[in-house]
């Protein structure tokens, strides 16, 4: 979402195109059974949930990873998160969240009626090799200088062979996962030697527009609205000549470049060491860097089908995402292709409480103003945050 600044302006961006919740169907997790909330962030006396969260474990470990790798973080979050583990290892009973000094607000959701949108993001890994040779001919870039005019080439130019040799950082064998890594923002690479696998980090992009290559299929009709997901992309890829999905990369003018590190742990905007399914990338105007979540997440199967149950995970805000505003997080999964499966199919709604204890000193949220309304008061975003889905 570093040496992950990753999806700072990308990821989500290839699923972040299909309907909202404005004709409510039931297939991705959409509950309405709270009422409507007026509040970006609505105090409640305990969470309408049931059950405990099921990786207690994961997120000791996520705030021992931001003890490690940011003092001034978890010092300002530390009263929140000695009270978070105590109740988590108590029995994690959300009616039992008061007794621990912790309040929780429910968010608003992009509906108003407490729907928060979840999509998911991976580290990839790719095989590549440090020179072309055999099947591996598609470079990935580091950052080249800019020209005089502030501009780099667009991507369909730098496939045609705009950019020098001298700036490649190692070739694979798939155009496709080379424009995966560049959704993902960043990845590990292995170049087949032994050695350990490289971190491919954020190395910064040409400046051109995104435009969405999802969005491009279901315009001409290759793959349905309803099903798109990277899956969806990439079983089009496997089926189509490479021809055929070099036209379609190259539709998007964007093009992200990397930064080879030595081996290292993934980690988010905020520096920290992200484990996966117990952080999440979130809007720092409305959930600061730092921020405990509850969130009731919707299970999918196998096929990335809603399975009409949900579980309870406690996540910590520690990434950020260009398309990630408002009410929706982007879920960390893993590393690896097994973790590409969630991820690639996450696109459902589910509820989200921030929890927050009493003696915690930090701003319920950053950028969040209130303004007067009859009735009470309504927390605004400063900055008109807006549904995701608005501009598609």
């Amino acid at each position: 979402m570093k040496g992950r600044w990753t999806k700072y302006l990308l990821s989500g961006l290839v699923i972040a195109i299909l309907a909202g919740c404005s004709s409510r169907p039931t297939d991705r997790g959409q509950q309405y059974k709270d009422g409507r909330l007026d509040n970006a962030l609505e105090y409640v006396n305990q969470p309408n949930a049931t059950g405990k969260a099921v990786n207690a474990r994961d997120y000791a470990d996520q705030i021992l990873e931001v003890q490690a790798a940011s003092s001034t973080l978890y010092n300002r979050n530390n009263s929140n998160y000695s009270a978070i583990e105590q109740w988590a290892r108590a029995g994690a009973d959300t009616r039992t969240l008061s007794q621990y000094g912790i309040s929780a607000y429910q968010m608003e959701g992009a509906d108003n009626f407490g729907n928060v949108q979840f999509t998911g993001y991976y580290t990839p890994v790719v095989q590549a090799r440090y020179t072309p040779q055999g099947e591996f001919q598609y470079p990935l870039y580091r950052m080249p200088p800019k020209a005089r005019g502030g501009r780099l080439p667009d991507r369909a130019s730098i496939y045609a062979g705009a950019l020098s040799s001298r700036y490649a950082v190692a070739y694979t064998n798939s155009l496709m996962d080379n424009f995966m890594m560049e959704v993902q923002g960043s990845g590990y690479v292995d170049y087949g030697d032994g050695r350990p696998l490289t971190f491919f980090g954020y190395g910064g992009k040409n400046g051109h527009a995104y435009r969405s290559i999802g969005k491009i299929l279901i315009d001409r009709g290759e793959v349905a609205r309803q099903d798109m997901s990277m899956q969806a992309i990439r079983h089009w890829a496997d089926t189509h000549s490479p021809a055929e999905v070099l036209e379609l990369l190259e539709q998007n003018p964007s093009y992200v470049f990397f930064k080879p590190e030595p081996y290292t742990p993934v980690r988010g905007a905020a520096g920290v060491p992200l484990v996966a399914k117990a952080s999440v990338a979130s809007d720092r105007s409305l959930i600061p860097s730092g921020t405990t979540l509850l969130a009731e997440v919707p299970e999918l199967n196998n096929e990335g089908k809603f399975t009409g149950r949900y579980h309870l995970r406690l996540m910590v805000a520690l990434d950020v995402g260009g398309a990630i505003k408002g009410q929706h997080f982007d879920m960390y999964q893993g590393i690896g292709p097994q973790a590409a499966i969630p991820a690639g199919f996450y696109n459902h709604y589910g509820r989200v409480w921030v929890l927050k204890s009493s003696q915690a000193a930090q701003p319920l949220m950053t950028s969040y103003q209130e303004a007067p309304m009859s009735g009470g008061s309504q927390l605004v975003p400063a900055d008109g945050a807006k549904n995701p889905f608005a501009d598609n």
